[in-house]
């Protein structure tokens, strides 16, 4: 992303977990294929270059295979913006000579979709109005940060988001939202091993879908104000799971739960509502003893009583996280092969688990 922004002209200051973007001098409007073609999230600047410069053009992103992620609702909502929309030989092309404001109905609450609506319509002359938006707890950490600079967005965090544009925006410094996925992984973590961590600087209600699914294994969670204790039983118990949009449970820890639920005493289903590809993973969690079948948008996982550590091989950056979780619970040695998309998606994974206490490291040069 920080590559990206640089191409466009924008100045990039990186130090001790802070980032500086001096973006004055950006000029340019058209996205590098090959930049992406490895981050699907890439296509969120879309909006922000049609706010900026009037134009942008893009390929059609890439980033994890996990089943059809059409940008068609993104498209949609630039052409309710006024936005002419122009497609050849795999690229997009948006330009307008003014945002217009307008009403956006969504047909399904995507995430991007409606973080690209909201950047492209801060600009927009007269309020914007988007309903059936996304409520995930990013929308309300962005809604925040255009605040901070001078936007005029309300609704956040509801499924009708109000957008009245202004002429410009300011400079601000900001402190992101902690990311919900990572203490999960880590929480999930502590379940697979029979352990106990406490998480600092957490944000208990955004994981509260994850925490009570951990309840009903036999976990004990303990929240105090942005801290989460974890204690493990040493055999956990099968639930059944659904993925929904935000508040329901997180398609994103879907494939992280199912890692522990294998080891789980009794009979789990897990129906992905969210994305159809993303049982992937699945055949790699078989190769480690796991007995798991897929009908469809559903898994069947009948809990064994110990994983086996063998050479399991990411097929995308959730699918990765899970067999590292995995590997967690396994017997003997495991080798996780294709970690580009973990390493895309945690910081300092192997670090943080090796402060943990367990015994990770990772090859030179990756």
């Amino acid at each position: 992303m920080l590559e990206i922004l640089q191409y466009l002209g924008c100045k990039v200051k990186r130090n001790n977990g802070k980032i500086v973007i001096d973006s004055r001098d950006v000029n340019l409007y058209e996205i590098p294929e090959e930049l992406m073609r490895k981050m699907r999230s890439s296509v969120i600047l879309a909006g922000a270059l049609i706010s900026r410069l009037k134009k942008a053009k893009f390929s059609c992103p890439g980033g994890c295979d996990i089943g059809a992620r059409p940008i068609d609702l993104h498209l949609k909502a630039f052409e309710k913006l006024g936005i002419k929309i122009s497609e050849e030989y795999g690229f997009i092309q948006c330009t307008c000579d003014k945002i217009e404001a307008n009403n956006i109905q969504l047909d399904f609450p995507s995430v991007g979709a409606t973080e690209n609506a909201m950047l492209a319509a801060v600009f927009g002359e007269g309020i914007t109005t988007i309903t059936n938006a996304a409520m995930e707890p990013e929308i309300v950490d962005l809604q925040n940060f255009l605040n901070r600079m001078g936007a005029k967005i309300t609704g956040a965090g509801s499924n009708v988001i109000k957008i009245q544009g202004v002429k410009k925006l300011k400079d601000t410094s900001y402190n992101i939202m902690p990311d919900r996925i990572e203490a999960g992984t880590f929480l999930c973590a502590a379940a697979i091993t029979g352990g106990k961590i406490k998480l600092k600087h957490a944000e208990p209600e955004h994981l509260t879908p994850l925490l009570d699914k951990l309840e009903k294994c036999g976990c004990i969670i303990n929240i105090e104000k942005d801290e989460i204790y974890i204690e493990a039983p040493k055999k956990l118990k099968a639930v059944n799971i659904k993925t929904m949009p935000y508040p329901g449970f997180p398609t994103d820890m879907q494939s992280i739960f199912v890692s522990i639920l294998s080891i789980a005493k009794g009979t789990s289903i897990v129906i992905e509502n969210i994305f159809e590809n993303r049982f992937k993973y699945t055949s790699e969690l078989n190769r480690m003893g796991a007995k798991i079948t897929i009908e469809g948008r559903t898994a069947i996982i009948k809990g064994i009583r110990k994983l086996t550590g063998t050479t399991v091989r990411a097929t995308d950056l959730r699918g990765g996280a899970a067999l590292v979780v995995a590997a967690l619970g396994a017997k003997g040695k495991t080798n996780v092969t294709n970690i580009e998309y973990i390493l895309r998606g945690y910081e300092n994974f192997d670090k943080k688990l090796r402060a943990l206490g367990v015994n990770i490291s990772k090859e030179e040069g990756v």
